[in-house]
């Protein structure tokens, strides 16, 4: 996992974000409030089966508006109003917080849904130019981050519970949201929104950095992609452009597809496969020679490649940092 923690799951009940810290106990409000609810009902009907038992085959006597049912009627009915008016006001004053982050985001990120992996794209800022890299946001602890949210095919839905609430990707449009960490972490992000196929195995990391850290990635992430050291290496290299430089992009070199996910720093991020498998040798090499078995559906197809080759650009794409 390139040194990096593994993600932690997808806990909606624990949160690392200024976002999710605001809708969290709204969450567990709302969570205890419809234990309470339930655990009053299934009384209320237990003890109405066994005090006021009707003997077997006789006539079921009419409700009427005297005696104490009705009474029962006005309590349940004045509390539920008092408790459901509170937990929408409760609920509009979260949404107000998490509307706009707490100061201006630091630099925008645009995330396009794609069947079934995550484009990313980081705005060029004072510092640093525009780069493309996918499937992993990297953010600075403690700085807002604005998230710009489109999809090129279908409808998508972005989500990191330990940071953020749910926000869809619609094609034709843009949403935004924002997420800040308040520690340093990998969070596992998925699509929430069914796309397809491989709609389960469409996931993503949000890997939050100290700023120093940050900084340093930043600046490696918008160099070309290194050149082989070796005979092998080259070799590799080569391989790649025949087979993957229709589809890939890999700065610094002729290839310059935009179907699939861009690779030049690929071997830097914790998973491929939009979260599907780890990135390390074993993985890499399995994906390159049976993506369809390892993601029926996807739009890598099967190359025509023994072991060996299969290897060769296993080893170059794992020096891709």
């Amino acid at each position: 996992m390139n040194g990096e923690a593994p993600p932690r799951p997808l806990d909606y009940l624990t949160a690392q974000g200024t976002h999710a810290l605001e809708v969290l106990p709204l969450t567990w409000g709302v969570l205890i409030i419809s234990l309470l609810v339930t655990a009053i009902i299934s009384v209320l009907v237990v003890s109405g089966i066994l005090l006021r038992r009707v003997p077997s085959g006789g006539p079921i006597p009419p409700v009427a508006r005297t005696g104490s049912g009705m009474r029962w009627i006005y309590i349940g009915v004045g509390l539920s109003t008092i408790v459901l008016f509170g937990t929408a006001v409760w609920t509009m004053r979260v949404l107000a917080a998490v509307i706009s982050p707490p100061a201006e985001p630091a630099f925008t990120v645009t995330v396009d849904g794609r069947q079934w992996w995550w484009r990313i794209r980081y705005h060029e800022t004072r510092d640093t130019p525009e780069f493309i890299t996918a499937n992993e946001i990297r953010i600075p602890v403690g700085v807002p981050v604005r998230i710009r949210l489109t999809s090129t095919d279908v409808i998508h839905s972005f989500w990191v519970p330990a940071l953020s609430g749910k926000t869809d990707l619609i094609p034709g449009r843009i949403n935004e949201t924002w997420i800040e960490a308040t520690a340093p972490g990998v969070y596992r992000g998925q699509c929430m929104e069914y796309c397809g196929w491989q709609h389960a195995r469409m996931g993503f990391v949000v890997v939050a950095m100290e700023g120093a850290a940050f900084d340093a990635w930043r600046a490696s992430q918008v160099l070309p992609a290194s050149e082989p050291q070796n005979a092998a290496i080259a070799e590799g290299k080569r391989i790649v452009m025949t087979h993957c430089c229709a589809c890939h992009t890999i700065r610094g070199t002729e290839a310059g597809g935009s179907a699939g996910p861009d690779l030049t720093h690929v071997a830097s991020r914790l998973t491929i496969a939009a979260g599907t498998f780890v990135t390390d040798r074993t993985t890499l090499e399995y994906w390159i020679r049976h993506p369809q078995r390892a993601k029926p559906g996807n739009r890598m197809v099967d190359p025509d490649l023994d072991l060996e080759a299969t290897r060769l650009p296993a080893a170059y794409i794992l020096k891709l940092r």
